[in-house]
């Protein structure tokens, strides 16, 4: 890998791209009519998180792939298989610690913690043969959900123990002071899927709400403004696709222009915004695992 690479720069220049030409990756996160949306997974099945998400999706938008799976060309070896000739490998970010000497300091504070981030050169299972049968398997495609209210949806978001409001108000929105979500009826998306995209947009402001990780800003500045946004269409789209339900976003020119502006200026934007936006999922997962649980224990 170059010393100069910023890998920063890259991802930021990509998904800029992207937003540009109207395609952000998480809008479409995989490729095909065949195949179903589905996180980007390690050599060994294990789920990529945060920036990762968005940039292997970025890649397999951009080239067509439509396997899952991502390995180095070492453990594309060490599992039998081998790249073919020609083939460009995608970038993916590798997070670490080490500890170093720290000769100022005495004790127990005589070593320093540095945190580092290394580039590694993945492959796509689409570019690699002789694989093992089961790396080419292809997700199921997403459920179509047609304009009525799916029961295990339905009582997913129910134990995120969010409060969702049901008026005729034709407006989706997260109320901080109030805390809770409002919602235009079902009947009124032209299909399910619009309306489950749109609620677990709106639960990811929840979830960053004052009462629970607090990273949701009640008074916003502009630039503020279009981060939360930002976060809570990522975190959406993360839910959409392990819920199995195919993503469907509208956000209006003003917010993709505020993103735009946004990322122009902090090349560090889409990290943070990936990284609050995995961090709102994990938070609605825990907190439906913990109910699942509590009511299991309650039977």
């Amino acid at each position: 890998m170059t010393r100069n690479f910023d890998i920063r720069q890259h991802v930021t220049d990509t998904i800029i791209a992207q937003i540009e030409a109207g395609t952000p990756p998480w809008r479409k996160p995989w490729t095909g009519d065949l195949s179903g949306a589905s996180f980007p997974l390690r050599h060994n099945g294990e789920t990529y998180n945060g920036i990762n998400i968005l940039m292997l999706w970025a890649t397999a938008h951009q080239r067509g792939y439509n396997s899952a799976r991502w390995m180095t060309f070492k453990q594309a070896v060490e599992l039998g298989g081998s790249v073919r000739k020609g083939e460009k490998a995608a970038k993916s970010v590798f997070y670490g610690a080490i500890e170093r000497e720290d000769e100022e300091a005495e004790g127990e504070e005589h070593k320093r913690r540095i945190r580092f981030a290394k580039v590694n050169n993945v492959f796509n299972a689409d570019q690699i043969d002789g694989l093992p049968e089961e790396y080419y398997i292809r997700p199921e495609p997403p459920r179509d959900l047609g304009t009525q209210a799916d029961p295990e949806l339905e009582a997913f978001f129910a134990r995120t123990g969010a409060e969702i409001i049901t008026s005729e108000e034709p407006r989706a929105y997260y109320h901080p002071v109030k805390d809770h979500i409002h919602m235009p009826p079902i009947a009124s998306f032209y299909n399910a899927a619009g309306y489950y995209g749109t609620l677990a947009h709106e639960l990811t402001h929840w979830a960053c709400g004052p009462a629970r990780l607090a990273t949701q800003r009640t008074h916003a500045s502009r630039k503020e403004y279009a981060f939360d946004e930002l976060v809570a269409e990522i975190g959406a789209c993360f839910l959409a696709v392990q819920l199995g339900v195919e993503p469907q976003f509208d956000q209006s020119a003003a917010y993709v222009e505020g993103w735009l502006e946004a990322m122009k200026a902090d090349r560090e934007m889409i990290f943070k915004a990936a990284a609050e936006a995995q961090k709102a999922v994990d938070f609605i997962n825990q907190t439906v695992g913990e109910r699942d649980r509590s009511g299991q224990d309650a039977a």
